[in-house]
């Protein structure tokens, strides 16, 4: 074992080749947990790629296996969601017999999350459009949560990275306040760069933020039993819960 990893190691299963999401989750992990990243490539991001994606999640689900991680984390939530909560359970379990590892997907942890805060009804905001909102809804209430909206902003799957962080909070700020009494936020995605207004809505808006990334790093962190708040990053990084 590598000095750097002597926390444990997290094999991570990246959906897209873009910057951003990868370097943020280092960057909020404690020290001494090591990462071992892999890729699979999506291009269009769309309903039919992500569900023809579960051979290619698999084969780096396979090569992580041989380098001795401690944990696997297949990145991107709709892959999976698109085969609904309980399909979602049944992969995971057939991955975990078949290589002998934990494995968690990113909308697994995204649910832990939900349930750590004692959330039953959110409003969700993504950078997709159309129906695949809807399937993204429809996993959530099959696991058992109140959505009571998943509104999407228009943007270009290759440009969600320029996306600004302020257009992001002036749609989700509009799309929280059309539900009065919504207990949380959701952002589906980690594409888009919006750590800096995480404390910024969960202020404003008086409710917790379930942002992919802090929630990785948290369930991450529970996995390899370590339990090291991180602070400006939302309630679920600052209290561990």
């Amino acid at each position: 074992m590598s000095y750097t990893s002597w926390r444990g190691t997290v094999g991570l299963i990246k959906p897209t080749h873009r910057p951003g999401s990868l370097e943020e989750f280092i960057r909020l992990l404690p020290e001494g947990i090591g990462v071992l990243p892999t890729y699979v490539g999506f291009k269009r991001g769309d309903a039919d790629e992500f569900r023809g994606a579960l051979a290619a999640y698999e084969e780096r689900v396979q090569e992580l296996a041989t380098h001795g991680v401690d944990l696997i984390h297949p990145e991107g939530a709709p892959p999976f969601m698109v085969h609904g909560f309980k399909r979602e359970a049944e992969i995971t379990r057939e991955w975990e017999k078949k290589y002998g590892l934990p494995i968690v997907t990113a909308s697994q942890t995204q649910v832990e999350a939900l349930h750590a805060l004692k959330v039953k009804k959110f409003v969700g905001v993504t950078y997709f459009t159309g129906s695949i909102n809807d399937m993204f809804a429809a996993y959530f209430r099959e696991a058992g949560f109140t959505v009571e909206a998943m509104e999407g902003i228009p943007v270009a799957f290759e440009d969600v990275g320029r996306l600004s962080s302020q257009e992001v909070y002036a749609h989700t700020k509009k799309a929280v306040l059309k539900h009065p009494g919504t207990e949380a936020i959701y952002m589906l995605g980690s594409g888009w760069r919006t750590l800096d207004i995480i404390h910024v809505l969960e202020e404003d808006l008086q409710i917790p933020v379930i942002h992919p990334v802090p929630t990785r790093v948290w369930a991450v962190q529970k996995r390899l039993h370590v339990n090291q708040p991180v602070k400006g990053f939302g309630r679920l990084l600052e209290a561990m819960p």
